[in-house]
C-alpha cells in the first residue's frame, strides 16, 4: 500500500502554518514543511516559520536544515520527504504536509523526472557565457531552442537561463536519460486555505 498523508497548501501568508499546527494536535500528527524556504536556518522573518515552542509541541519535518549558502534541491527534497511519510506510516503516525511552494509540492505528489544530475562542467561554462555575453544574449539563445519555456524566464534571471540551457545538455550525454516518476500519492482530499 502506497503511504498517504493529508496536505495542507495555499498562498503566502495564509495562516497554514497555524492552521496545520492546530490540526496537528488535534490530530497527533507531525508536520512536513513544504517550503522551499523554511528549511533555511535564519531565515525567520517573512516564512512564516514555527517558532522553537511550536517545534517543541509538534515534531516538524524540513524546518531549519539547511545553512542559507547550502544548495537545495527539489529533488533533494523529495528523496527526503518520501523518508519521512514511509517512516511516519512505518510507526502509525498521521502526518500533515503544510506549505505553498507548488514545485515542491507537484514534485511530491506528481513525481519527478528522474533524469541526470546537474553537471558542473556544464553549468561553470553556461554561466561563464552569461558573465560574458550578458542574460539577454544567452536568453535569446535558449528562445531559439525553446520559445515556449523561454517566454517563462526573464531575461534578466540568469541563474534559470543557465538551468534550462543546461537541460539539454544533460539529457543529451546521460546514460539510461529515460524518465521514470516516483510512484506516490497525495490525498484527494488535500485542503487549500486562502484564496
Amino acid at each position: 500500500m502506497t503511504p498517504t498523508f493529508k496536505i495542507l497548501a495555499g498562498p503566502t501568508a495564509s495562516g497554514k502554518s497555524a492552521v496545520a499546527l492546530l490540526l496537528a494536535e488535534k490530530f497527533h500528527a507531525e508536520l512536513l514543511s513544504i517550503d522551499s524556504m523554511k528549511l533555511y536556518k535564519g531565515l525567520d522573518i517573512g516564512t512564516g516559520k514555527p517558532t522553537l515552542e511550536e517545534r517543541a509541541r509538534v515534531p516538524h519535518h524540513f524546518v531549519d536544515v539547511r545553512e542559507p549558502w547550502e544548495y537545495a534541491s527539489v529533488a533533494e527534497f523529495v528523496t527526503a520527504a518520501e523518508r519521512t511519510i514511509a517512516d511516519c506510516a512505518e510507526r502509525g503516525v498521521r502526518l500533515i504536509g503544510e506549505g505553498g511552494t507548488a514545485l515542491y509540492l507537484k514534485a511530491l505528489c506528481e513525481g519527478l523526472f528522474e533524469g541526470p544530475g546537474k553537471d558542473a562542467t556544464i553549468r561553470a561554462r553556461l554561466e561563464n557565457e552569461v558573465a560574458e555575453l550578458g542574460s539577454f544574449a544567452v536568453h535569446a539563445r535558449l528562445a531559439h531552442v525553446d520559445p515556449k519555456g523561454t517566454a517563462k524566464i526573464l531575461p534578466t534571471d540568469g541563474r534559470r537561463i543557465v538551468r534550462a540551457r543546461s537541460a539539454p545538455f544533460a539529457l543529451a550525454f546521460a546514460d539510461g536519460a529515460a524518465g521514470q516518476f516516483v510512484d506516490f500519492e497525495c490525498s484527494d482530499d488535500a485542503t487549500s486555505v486562502g484564496r
